[in-house]
C-alpha cells in the first residue's frame, strides 16, 4: 500500500453495520427506516460514525423531496434510493420544510447533538474507540455500503475465498489473500466467515470472506450478516465481478436464462446499485456482482445453506 495512513471517522461508511443494508430490496434502503415515526435515542446513534450521521439527518429532509446540490454526494446518494424523489421546486424553505414534523426536527436536533460531541472528540489528541478510527484512504473515495473500516492485527496474510467456505471458489487463480498490513473494511459473519473488501496489488478491490479462525487478535465487527437468498434468473448476458467498485475484475460470465440466488444490492460511491448474488464457477461456490438491470426477480425463497467452518 502506497497511500498515508490518517485519522477520520470512515466517510460514508457504518461503524456498526445495521442489519437493513444486508438483507433490504432496492425498496428498503433506508439508513433509519423508521426516523420518521420513533424518537431517536443518543446512545444508538454513537453506534454510527461521524460522516454516516450527515447521511442519517438527511434522510430526514430526503423524505420529504428535498432538493440537495446538484452531483453532491448527498444527491448521487439519495438519487440512487428508489424511495427518493426530488421536488420539482427546489425551494426547500418552502415545499420541503413544512412537511417535515415536529418528531422529525426532535430527531433532526438529536442527530445533530450527537455529531457535534463527535466532533470534540475528533478534535482531541486523545480519541479512540469506535466513534474514530485510523483509516487507509483509497484513491477515488471508494465507499460500498454495508462496510466499514475495521482495524486487525498487522502482519497477517489471510486467505479470501468467494463464500464463506474453504471448499469455496478463490480468486487470483486460488492464491487471494488479504494482508491487514493494508486497510480492510467489513461488513459482519456467516457462521464463522467475516466478509470484508481490500485493495489489491493490480488497484481493483476484491470482495470476499475470510475465517474469522484464522484471524489473529481482536475484531471490532460482530454484525451477523442476514441475506434475502431468492431464486432469481438471469435476464442479460452480463459479467460476474467481485469488484463492485471499478469492475476490473471478471470471475465469470452469466449467461441470460441462467439460475442464481439473490442475497443482497449495495450501493458503491458512484450510488451504482449492484446485486450481490451466488452461484457456482468450476462446480464450487462462488459470490459476486452484477448490475442492477442484470436480474429477473422471482418469488421463490431458498433455504439455507449448510456451509462448512474451513
Amino acid at each position: 500500500m502506497k497511500h498515508a495512513m490518517r485519522i477520520l471517522c470512515v466517510a460514508l461508511c457504518l461503524t456498526l453495520l445495521p442489519g437493513w443494508i444486508l438483507h433490504a430490496r432496492a425498496d428498503q434502503l433506508y439508513l433509519i427506516p423508521d426516523s420518521d415515526t420513533r424518537r431517536l435515542e443518543e446512545e444508538e446513534l454513537w453506534k454510527w460514525d461521524r460522516e454516516s450521521l450527515s447521511f442519517i439527518f438527511n434522510e430526514i429532509f430526503a423524505r420529504h423531496g428535498y432538493v440537495f446540490n446538484a452531483g453532491g454526494k448527498y444527491d448521487l446518494w439519495f438519487r440512487a434510493m428508489p424511495w427518493y424523489t426530488p421536488n420539482s421546486n427546489p425551494d426547500n424553505q418552502k415545499y420541503c420544510y413544512p412537511k417535515v414534523s415536529q418528531l422529525e426536527w426532535d430527531n433532526y436536533h438529536t442527530i445533530k447533538r450527537v455529531a457535534a460531541q463527535m466532533d470534540a472528540l475528533r478534535e482531541s489528541a486523545h480519541t479512540k474507540g469506535r466513534k474514530c478510527y485510523t483509516q487507509l484512504t483509497p484513491p477515488g473515495n471508494w465507499f460500498l455500503s454495508g462496510f466499514s473500516y475495521i482495524k486487525l492485527r498487522t502482519d497477517q496474510k489471510l486467505p479470501v475465498y468467494a463464500a464463506p467456505s474453504a471448499s469455496a471458489w478463490r480468486g487470483a487463480n486460488g492464491k487471494a489473500m488479504v494482508s491487514t498490513n493494508g486497510a480492510v473494511w467489513a461488513a459482519g459473519w456467516e457462521k464463522g466467515w467475516l466478509l470484508v473488501f481490500y485493495e489489491t496489488n493490480n488497484n481493483s478491490i476484491r470482495v470476499g470472506y475470510v475465517n474469522g479462525k484464522k484471524i489473529t487478535g481482536k475484531v471490532p465487527n460482530t454484525t451477523q450478516l442476514m441475506f434475502e437468498r431468492t431464486a432469481v434468473t438471469v435476464s442479460r448476458d452480463c459479467a460476474l465481478t467481485d469488484d463492485p467498485l471499478m469492475a476490473n475484475v471478471t470471475m465469470a460470465n452469466l449467461r441470460a436464462g441462467a439460475q442464481v440466488t439473490y442475497l443482497t444490492s449495495m450501493v458503491n460511491q458512484n450510488g451504482q446499485m449492484w446485486d450481490y448474488v451466488e452461484t457456482t464457477i468450476g462446480g464450487k461456490t462462488a459470490r459476486g456482482f452484477v448490475p442492477r438491470d442484470c436480474l429477473n426477480y422471482v418469488v421463490e425463497a431458498l433455504p439455507d445453506y449448510d456451509y462448512d467452518n474451513g
